[in-house]
Protein backbone atom coordinates (compact mmCIF):
# COMPACT_ATOMS: atom_id res chain seq x y z
CA UNK A 1 0.00 0.00 0.00
CA UNK A 2 1.32 3.42 -0.61
CA UNK A 3 0.96 6.17 2.22
CA UNK A 4 1.30 10.21 1.50
CA UNK A 5 2.76 13.15 3.62
CA UNK A 6 2.36 16.77 2.51
CA UNK A 7 5.08 16.38 -0.45
CA UNK A 8 4.97 13.43 -1.85
CA UNK A 9 4.16 9.69 -1.73
CA UNK A 10 6.10 7.07 -0.41
CA UNK A 11 6.45 3.34 -1.79
CA UNK A 12 5.30 1.47 1.64
CA UNK A 13 4.23 -1.77 1.43
CA UNK A 14 3.41 -3.95 4.16
CA UNK A 15 2.56 -7.75 3.19
CA UNK A 16 1.47 -10.44 5.74
CA UNK A 17 3.63 -13.80 6.27
CA UNK A 18 2.91 -17.43 6.32
CA UNK A 19 5.60 -19.13 8.20
CA UNK A 20 7.27 -20.32 11.40
CA UNK A 21 8.06 -17.69 14.07
CA UNK A 22 11.61 -17.79 15.16
CA UNK A 23 10.57 -18.95 18.55
CA UNK A 24 8.97 -22.14 17.21
CA UNK A 25 11.74 -23.15 14.92
CA UNK A 26 13.52 -26.43 15.97
CA UNK A 27 17.37 -24.92 15.58
CA UNK A 28 18.03 -21.35 16.28
CA UNK A 29 21.91 -19.72 16.32
CA UNK A 30 22.64 -16.64 17.56
CA UNK A 31 26.17 -14.94 18.02
CA UNK A 32 27.13 -11.69 19.85
CA UNK A 33 30.93 -10.44 19.68
CA UNK A 34 32.11 -8.48 22.67
CA UNK A 35 33.30 -5.27 23.55
CA UNK A 36 36.75 -5.99 23.13
CA UNK A 37 36.75 -8.40 20.08
CA UNK A 38 38.79 -7.35 17.62
CA UNK A 39 36.00 -6.86 14.83
CA UNK A 40 34.28 -5.03 17.60
CA UNK A 41 37.11 -2.91 18.58
CA UNK A 42 37.36 -1.67 14.59
CA UNK A 43 33.70 -1.24 14.35
CA UNK A 44 33.90 0.74 17.34
CA UNK A 45 36.97 3.12 16.49
CA UNK A 46 35.29 3.32 12.55
CA UNK A 47 32.22 5.14 14.45
CA UNK A 48 34.68 7.06 17.29
CA UNK A 49 36.38 8.33 14.17
CA UNK A 50 33.40 9.51 12.67
CA UNK A 51 32.30 11.25 15.04
CA UNK A 52 34.77 13.02 16.02
CA UNK A 53 35.24 13.86 12.02
CA UNK A 54 31.28 14.89 12.56
CA UNK A 55 32.21 17.22 15.23
CA UNK A 56 35.47 18.79 14.21
CA UNK A 57 33.27 19.87 10.46
CA UNK A 58 30.57 21.37 12.57
CA UNK A 59 33.13 23.53 14.36
CA UNK A 60 35.13 24.23 11.52
CA UNK A 61 33.19 24.55 8.52
CA UNK A 62 29.20 24.58 9.95
CA UNK A 63 28.45 21.43 8.62
CA UNK A 64 29.36 17.54 7.93
CA UNK A 65 31.13 16.88 5.13
CA UNK A 66 31.83 13.99 3.29
CA UNK A 67 33.35 11.29 5.09
CA UNK A 68 33.32 7.43 5.40
CA UNK A 69 35.86 5.75 8.02
CA UNK A 70 34.81 2.35 8.03
CA UNK A 71 37.90 0.64 6.77
CA UNK A 72 39.58 -0.14 9.87
CA UNK A 73 41.79 -3.28 10.01
CA UNK A 74 43.59 -4.71 13.17
CA UNK A 75 46.64 -7.01 13.23
CA UNK A 76 47.31 -8.69 16.14
CA UNK A 77 50.49 -8.35 18.55
CA UNK A 78 52.44 -10.72 20.24
CA UNK A 79 52.18 -11.59 24.19
CA UNK A 80 53.44 -13.53 27.17
CA UNK A 81 50.57 -13.63 29.38
CA UNK A 82 51.43 -15.16 32.60
CA UNK A 83 49.61 -16.06 36.26
CA UNK A 84 50.03 -12.76 38.54
CA UNK A 85 51.52 -10.81 35.03
CA UNK A 86 52.93 -11.36 31.42
CA UNK A 87 53.76 -8.37 28.94
CA UNK A 88 53.04 -7.63 25.38
CA UNK A 89 55.38 -8.11 23.43
CA UNK A 90 54.74 -6.60 20.25
CA UNK A 91 52.72 -3.91 19.57
CA UNK A 92 48.32 -4.47 17.91
CA UNK A 93 48.77 -2.46 14.49
CA UNK A 94 45.21 -0.36 13.59
CA UNK A 95 45.61 0.51 10.57
CA UNK A 96 42.44 3.55 9.83
CA UNK A 97 41.40 3.30 5.81
CA UNK A 98 38.10 4.81 4.66
CA UNK A 99 38.00 8.25 2.75
CA UNK A 100 37.74 12.03 4.61
CA UNK A 101 37.24 15.48 2.97
CA UNK A 102 40.65 17.35 4.02
CA UNK A 103 40.35 20.89 2.68
CA UNK A 104 36.53 23.16 3.11
CA UNK A 105 37.01 27.12 1.67
CA UNK A 106 40.94 26.75 1.06
CA UNK A 107 41.49 25.34 4.61
CA UNK A 108 42.92 22.00 5.43
CA UNK A 109 41.59 19.83 7.80
CA UNK A 110 43.64 17.83 9.95
CA UNK A 111 41.77 14.53 9.32
CA UNK A 112 44.70 12.23 10.04
CA UNK A 113 45.12 14.03 13.57
CA UNK A 114 41.52 13.75 14.68
CA UNK A 115 41.34 9.94 13.41
CA UNK A 116 43.97 8.40 15.59
CA UNK A 117 43.31 10.43 18.48
CA UNK A 118 39.66 9.50 18.41
CA UNK A 119 41.01 5.90 18.26
CA UNK A 120 43.56 5.48 20.70
CA UNK A 121 40.79 7.90 23.17
CA UNK A 122 38.12 5.15 22.21
CA UNK A 123 40.84 2.08 23.06
CA UNK A 124 41.31 3.87 26.51
CA UNK A 125 37.75 4.37 27.20
CA UNK A 126 36.90 0.30 26.64
CA UNK A 127 39.71 -1.93 27.03
CA UNK A 128 40.73 -1.27 30.77
CA UNK A 129 43.91 -2.97 30.80
CA UNK A 130 45.30 -1.77 27.48
CA UNK A 131 47.86 0.69 28.00
CA UNK A 132 47.17 2.40 24.27
CA UNK A 133 50.54 4.37 24.21
CA UNK A 134 52.58 1.07 24.89
CA UNK A 135 50.57 -1.49 23.20
CA UNK A 136 48.89 -0.12 20.19
CA UNK A 137 49.94 1.61 16.89
CA UNK A 138 47.30 3.40 15.09
CA UNK A 139 48.48 4.48 11.31
CA UNK A 140 46.05 6.65 9.89
CA UNK A 141 45.84 6.13 5.83
CA UNK A 142 42.20 7.61 5.15
CA UNK A 143 42.00 9.06 1.81
CA UNK A 144 40.56 11.99 -0.28
CA UNK A 145 36.69 11.67 -0.10
CA UNK A 146 35.54 11.12 -3.59
CA UNK A 147 34.99 13.36 -6.23
CA UNK A 148 31.32 12.49 -7.30
CA UNK A 149 29.69 12.20 -4.10
CA UNK A 150 31.23 15.44 -2.53
CA UNK A 151 28.50 17.78 -4.08
CA UNK A 152 25.49 16.24 -2.04
CA UNK A 153 27.56 17.55 1.24
CA UNK A 154 27.68 20.89 -0.74
CA UNK A 155 24.47 21.93 -0.67
CA UNK A 156 24.41 22.91 2.55
CA UNK A 157 20.78 24.46 2.93
CA UNK A 158 19.00 20.87 1.46
CA UNK A 159 16.77 19.95 4.27
CA UNK A 160 16.85 16.35 3.30
CA UNK A 161 20.13 14.49 1.74
CA UNK A 162 19.83 12.27 -1.13
CA UNK A 163 21.51 8.66 -0.74
CA UNK A 164 25.30 8.20 -2.01
CA UNK A 165 24.58 4.75 -2.30
CA UNK A 166 22.04 2.26 -3.94
CA UNK A 167 21.86 -0.44 -0.26
CA UNK A 168 19.14 -1.89 1.90
CA UNK A 169 18.84 -1.72 5.63
CA UNK A 170 17.12 -4.77 7.52
CA UNK A 171 15.34 -5.30 11.14
CA UNK A 172 13.32 -7.60 12.92
CA UNK A 173 11.48 -7.44 16.12
CA UNK A 174 10.89 -8.80 19.02
CA UNK A 175 14.41 -10.36 20.16
CA UNK A 176 13.53 -14.26 20.79
CA UNK A 177 15.09 -15.64 23.92
CA UNK A 178 17.99 -16.88 22.75
CA UNK A 179 18.94 -12.47 21.52
CA UNK A 180 18.41 -11.32 24.68
CA UNK A 181 20.22 -14.06 26.11
CA UNK A 182 23.14 -13.26 23.99
CA UNK A 183 23.04 -9.20 23.43
CA UNK A 184 22.37 -9.12 27.51
CA UNK A 185 24.09 -11.70 28.89
CA UNK A 186 27.26 -9.77 27.38
CA UNK A 187 26.42 -6.57 28.18
CA UNK A 188 25.83 -7.22 31.91
CA UNK A 189 28.68 -8.45 32.13
CA UNK A 190 30.60 -5.00 31.07
CA UNK A 191 27.98 -3.17 32.33
CA UNK A 192 28.15 -4.48 35.79
CA UNK A 193 30.18 -7.75 36.30
CA UNK A 194 33.78 -6.97 35.07
CA UNK A 195 33.79 -4.51 37.69
CA UNK A 196 33.22 -7.02 40.44
CA UNK A 197 35.74 -9.34 39.23
CA UNK A 198 39.07 -7.55 37.50
CA UNK A 199 39.88 -10.89 35.89
CA UNK A 200 36.97 -10.39 33.59
CA UNK A 201 38.32 -9.01 29.80
CA UNK A 202 36.64 -6.97 27.39
CA UNK A 203 37.02 -9.78 24.58
CA UNK A 204 33.92 -11.38 25.15
CA UNK A 205 31.95 -14.01 22.93
CA UNK A 206 28.27 -15.45 23.28
CA UNK A 207 27.20 -18.35 21.45
CA UNK A 208 23.41 -19.14 22.43
CA UNK A 209 22.52 -22.75 20.30
CA UNK A 210 18.18 -23.09 21.34
CA UNK A 211 17.50 -26.98 20.20
CA UNK A 212 13.71 -27.09 21.24
CA UNK A 213 13.12 -25.74 24.72
CA UNK A 214 16.80 -26.59 25.73
CA UNK A 215 19.12 -23.02 25.51
CA UNK A 216 23.01 -23.98 25.44
CA UNK A 217 25.00 -21.10 26.57
CA UNK A 218 28.94 -20.88 25.48
CA UNK A 219 31.18 -18.15 26.67
CA UNK A 220 34.77 -17.55 26.13
CA UNK A 221 36.20 -14.47 27.51
CA UNK A 222 39.79 -13.33 27.73
CA UNK A 223 40.85 -13.56 31.39
CA UNK A 224 43.56 -10.69 32.22
CA UNK A 225 46.44 -12.55 33.41
CA UNK A 226 47.60 -10.10 36.19
CA UNK A 227 44.37 -10.81 38.19
CA UNK A 228 44.72 -14.57 38.21
CA UNK A 229 46.98 -16.09 40.74
CA UNK A 230 47.34 -19.79 39.91
CA UNK A 231 44.78 -22.26 37.79
CA UNK A 232 42.79 -22.98 41.11
CA UNK A 233 42.34 -19.73 40.96
CA UNK A 234 41.37 -19.12 37.32
CA UNK A 235 38.63 -22.35 37.99
CA UNK A 236 37.42 -20.10 40.64
CA UNK A 237 36.98 -17.14 38.49
CA UNK A 238 35.60 -19.28 35.15
CA UNK A 239 32.82 -20.43 38.05
CA UNK A 240 32.04 -17.33 39.03
CA UNK A 241 31.43 -16.11 35.72
CA UNK A 242 29.41 -19.28 34.55
CA UNK A 243 26.88 -18.48 37.91
CA UNK A 244 26.09 -14.73 36.91
CA UNK A 245 25.88 -15.53 33.05
CA UNK A 246 23.45 -18.05 33.92
CA UNK A 247 21.67 -15.72 36.32
CA UNK A 248 21.26 -13.52 33.18
CA UNK A 249 20.48 -16.18 30.72
CA UNK A 250 17.70 -17.65 33.46
CA UNK A 251 15.44 -14.06 33.33
CA UNK A 252 15.03 -13.85 30.06
CA UNK A 253 13.70 -17.60 29.66
CA UNK A 254 11.63 -20.78 31.61
CA UNK A 255 13.67 -23.18 28.93
CA UNK A 256 16.62 -25.44 30.70
CA UNK A 257 19.47 -23.29 30.37
CA UNK A 258 23.48 -25.40 30.33
CA UNK A 259 26.42 -22.99 29.93
CA UNK A 260 30.01 -23.35 29.75
CA UNK A 261 32.58 -20.94 30.49
CA UNK A 262 36.11 -20.96 28.15
CA UNK A 263 35.41 -24.73 26.61
CA UNK A 264 39.14 -25.75 25.41
CA UNK A 265 40.76 -25.01 28.68
CA UNK A 266 43.42 -27.63 29.92
CA UNK A 267 45.22 -27.55 33.08
CA UNK A 268 48.57 -26.70 30.78
CA UNK A 269 46.44 -23.92 28.54
CA UNK A 270 44.02 -21.71 29.72
CA UNK A 271 42.46 -18.67 27.83
CA UNK A 272 44.60 -15.52 29.52
CA UNK A 273 45.58 -12.08 28.36
CA UNK A 274 48.22 -8.93 29.59
CA UNK A 275 45.25 -6.91 28.06
CA UNK A 276 42.03 -9.02 27.72
CA UNK A 277 41.57 -8.72 24.23
CA UNK A 278 43.00 -11.83 22.27
CA UNK A 279 43.76 -8.62 19.67
CA UNK A 280 47.29 -8.46 22.07
CA UNK A 281 48.09 -12.32 20.11
CA UNK A 282 46.41 -14.23 17.66
CA UNK A 283 43.45 -12.80 16.31
CA UNK A 284 43.13 -10.06 14.10
CA UNK A 285 39.91 -8.09 13.01
CA UNK A 286 38.41 -5.92 10.53
CA UNK A 287 35.07 -3.32 10.45
CA UNK A 288 31.87 -4.89 9.22
CA UNK A 289 32.95 -8.61 9.93
CA UNK A 290 31.07 -8.85 12.91
CA UNK A 291 27.54 -8.06 14.54
CA UNK A 292 24.73 -6.20 12.70
CA UNK A 293 23.13 -2.77 14.04
CA UNK A 294 20.99 -4.38 16.62
CA UNK A 295 24.30 -6.14 18.29
CA UNK A 296 23.56 -9.69 17.31
CA UNK A 297 24.58 -11.93 14.61
CA UNK A 298 21.38 -13.94 13.55
CA UNK A 299 21.15 -16.81 11.09
CA UNK A 300 17.84 -17.47 11.66
CA UNK A 301 16.77 -14.38 10.56
CA UNK A 302 17.03 -11.87 7.26
CA UNK A 303 20.32 -9.68 7.97
CA UNK A 304 22.22 -6.54 5.72
CA UNK A 305 25.29 -7.44 5.29
CA UNK A 306 26.22 -3.82 5.32
CA UNK A 307 29.34 -2.38 7.61
CA UNK A 308 27.20 0.29 9.44
CA UNK A 309 30.33 1.33 11.64
CA UNK A 310 32.29 4.48 10.72
CA UNK A 311 30.03 5.22 7.33
CA UNK A 312 28.44 8.72 7.35
CA UNK A 313 25.33 9.59 9.28
CA UNK A 314 24.45 12.27 6.65
CA UNK A 315 23.59 10.34 3.56
CA UNK A 316 24.91 6.79 3.21
CA UNK A 317 21.57 4.95 3.97
CA UNK A 318 23.59 1.52 4.47
CA UNK A 319 24.49 3.29 7.89
CA UNK A 320 20.94 5.18 8.32
CA UNK A 321 18.35 2.25 6.65
CA UNK A 322 19.69 0.24 9.39
CA UNK A 323 19.40 2.15 12.30
CA UNK A 324 16.15 3.50 11.10
CA UNK A 325 14.67 -0.22 10.75
CA UNK A 326 15.40 -1.10 13.97
CA UNK A 327 13.48 2.02 15.45
CA UNK A 328 10.35 0.98 13.05
CA UNK A 329 10.48 -2.60 13.53
CA UNK A 330 10.63 -2.05 17.89
CA UNK A 331 7.83 0.40 17.72
CA UNK A 332 6.09 -1.71 15.39
CA UNK A 333 5.63 -4.46 17.72
CA UNK A 334 5.98 -2.68 21.21
CA UNK A 335 2.85 -0.05 20.03
CA UNK A 336 0.76 -2.72 17.49
CA UNK A 337 -1.64 -5.48 18.66
CA UNK A 338 -1.76 -8.59 17.13
CA UNK A 339 1.86 -8.66 15.70
CA UNK A 340 3.95 -11.34 16.53
CA UNK A 341 6.72 -10.58 14.37
CA UNK A 342 8.11 -7.59 12.07
CA UNK A 343 10.93 -7.99 9.30
CA UNK A 344 11.61 -4.48 8.06
CA UNK A 345 13.15 -3.72 5.00
CA UNK A 346 14.20 -0.36 3.66
CA UNK A 347 16.17 0.28 0.20
CA UNK A 348 17.48 3.26 -0.87
CA UNK A 349 18.52 4.46 -4.33
CA UNK A 350 21.17 6.51 -5.25
CA UNK A 351 20.93 10.31 -6.17
CA UNK A 352 17.00 9.59 -4.53
CA UNK A 353 16.02 11.57 -1.34
CA UNK A 354 16.51 9.46 2.22
CA UNK A 355 13.37 10.15 3.28
CA UNK A 356 12.04 8.85 0.09
CA UNK A 357 13.17 5.17 -0.46
CA UNK A 358 12.52 2.83 -3.61
CA UNK A 359 11.02 0.52 -1.27
CA UNK A 360 9.89 0.55 2.50
CA UNK A 361 8.48 -3.29 3.47
CA UNK A 362 6.87 -4.45 6.36
CA UNK A 363 6.87 -8.28 6.84
CA UNK A 364 4.12 -9.14 9.70
CA UNK A 365 3.76 -12.63 11.14
CA UNK A 366 0.59 -12.19 12.92
CA UNK A 367 0.04 -13.62 15.99
CA UNK A 368 -3.56 -15.24 14.55
CA UNK A 369 -4.89 -15.72 11.26
CA UNK A 370 -7.81 -13.95 12.90
CA UNK A 371 -6.03 -10.76 13.52
CA UNK A 372 -7.46 -7.75 12.45
CA UNK A 373 -5.05 -7.05 9.20
CA UNK A 374 -6.44 -3.80 7.25
CA UNK A 375 -5.92 -2.37 10.52
CA UNK A 376 -2.65 -3.66 11.92
CA UNK A 377 -1.34 -2.72 8.10
CA UNK A 378 -2.71 0.82 8.43
CA UNK A 379 -0.89 1.38 11.82
CA UNK A 380 2.75 -0.10 10.51
CA UNK A 381 2.43 1.65 7.67
CA UNK A 382 1.93 5.35 9.47
CA UNK A 383 4.73 4.33 11.62
CA UNK A 384 7.05 3.84 8.60
CA UNK A 385 5.27 7.01 7.25
CA UNK A 386 6.08 8.75 10.43
CA UNK A 387 9.80 7.37 11.03
CA UNK A 388 10.78 8.59 7.36
CA UNK A 389 9.29 11.82 7.65
CA UNK A 390 11.66 12.22 10.40
CA UNK A 391 14.48 10.58 9.50
CA UNK A 392 17.20 13.49 10.08
CA UNK A 393 16.42 12.24 14.02
CA UNK A 394 18.54 9.09 13.03
CA UNK A 395 21.32 11.48 11.60
CA UNK A 396 21.49 13.44 14.60
CA UNK A 397 21.72 11.19 17.40
CA UNK A 398 24.36 8.94 15.44
CA UNK A 399 26.32 12.32 14.83
CA UNK A 400 26.32 12.24 18.65
CA UNK A 401 27.62 8.49 18.78
CA UNK A 402 23.83 7.85 20.45
CA UNK A 403 23.10 4.91 18.11
CA UNK A 404 25.37 1.96 18.25
CA UNK A 405 26.06 0.06 15.65
CA UNK A 406 27.73 -3.18 16.19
Amino acid sequence: MNMSNNEHKRNIRVEFMNRTPVEEQAVEMVERKGLGHPDSLCDGIADAVSVALCREYKKRCGTILHHNTDKVQLVAGRSNPEYGGGEVISPIYILLGGRATREFDGEEIPVDVIAVQAAREYLKQNVRNLDVDRHVVVDSKLGKGSSDLLTVFKEKDREIPVANDTSFGVAHAPLSEAESIALNTEGMVMSDYRYRENAIGEDMKVMVLRQGDRINLTVGDAFVSKYVEDYDHYEAIKEGLKEFVTGIATGYTERAVTTSVNRADTPHSVYITVTGTSAEMGDDGAAGRGNRCNGLITPNRPISMEGAAGKNPVNHTGKIYNLLAIKIANEVVDTVDGVREVYIKLLSEIGRRIDDPKVATAQIIPESTAAGTAAIEHKVARIMDDWLTNINEITEKATRGELKTF
